[in-house]
């Protein structure tokens, strides 16, 4: 994980519920680790999309409907 001086602010607006997740509050690495996987982060979603853990564009485009 990246030395990042914005995390403990990140990390208080962030949604995501993995809390295990190694990118929590570096949200440059965690857009780059979704985007590398044809993903959406969780922060994009609502609460009930981001539960699901389906980070995909479909699911994305689902739940904003």
């Amino acid at each position: 994980m990246a030395n990042c001086p914005n995390q403990p602010r990140n990390l208080k607006g962030c949604t995501c519920s993995y809390s295990s997740c190694g990118h929590r509050g570096i949200c440059c690495e965690c857009v780059a680790q979704h985007r590398a996987a044809g993903e959406i982060p969780g922060c994009f979603f609502s609460a009930a999309g981001e539960r699901s853990y389906d980070r995909s564009v479909a699911n994305f485009v689902r739940d904003q409907e």
